[in-house]
């Protein structure tokens, strides 16, 4: 099996740092928040670049609000330092997984999404009911993230990083990641340093 290195390196660089940036600010720049990180770009992202490197990151909090799109939804926003860093990690951790993900996995992937499983959807059932049309309700089987119990979703982390470990070894990485999938999941409130199961470590 092929074990990645330096790719903690790569994603903290300044140079993925600033692609990161205009990746997720390309259609926000008209947003106050994106405006105000703009008008210290450089420093912004030299400080970004300087707390990760020196493991002096700390995730902010996100802003809670709600939108009708059409059906209302409840959205978490983290602010712009944190939003570019989840680019800065995809970019480099995407090319690496995305191979190994089934024809299934639809979630967050170019070319997949909501419409890629509906057609999905439409051609199983069709297959399987010989084209026969039957009036049908989805049911949303999904539990918000807000009430999955705290033992479970530690559990269900855990098993991701000790996949993960096979994979990309650092330390300092598996910290970070775990920390970005628990705050964008609402899970704890921690920092980098203060959660990571012992043995999810690699020493």
């Amino acid at each position: 099996m092929k074990i990645y290195k330096n790719v903690f390196e790569k994603i903290i660089s300044l140079e993925n740092l600033f692609w990161a940036w205009d990746k997720f600010s390309s259609d926000k720049k008209k947003k106050r928040d994106v405006v105000e990180f703009e008008w210290e770009l450089e420093q912004n992202i030299f400080q970004l670049h300087w707390d990760l490197k020196n493991k002096k990151y700390r995730h902010g909090t996100y802003t809670s609000f709600y939108i009708q799109d059409p059906k209302q939804r409840h959205i978490h926003k983290a602010i712009v330092k944190d939003r570019v860093l989840h680019h800065a990690v995809f970019s480099v951790l995407n090319p690496i997984f995305e191979p190994t993900f089934i024809a299934y996995s639809l979630s967050c992937r170019v070319g997949k999404g909501t419409h890629k499983g509906v057609d999905i959807l439409d051609s199983i059932t069709k297959a399987v009911s010989h084209n026969i049309r039957k009036p049908c309700f989805v049911v949303n089987a999904l539990r918000s993230t807000t009430g999955i119990l705290r033992g479970e979703a530690v559990e269900f982390i855990d098993k991701c990083l000790l996949n993960l470990k096979r994979w990309i070894i650092h330390k300092y990485l598996l910290r970070l990641v775990s920390i970005l999938f628990l705050r964008q999941n609402r899970i704890i409130e921690t920092n980098v340093f203060s959660f990571m199961p012992v043995h999810t470590c690699i020493n």
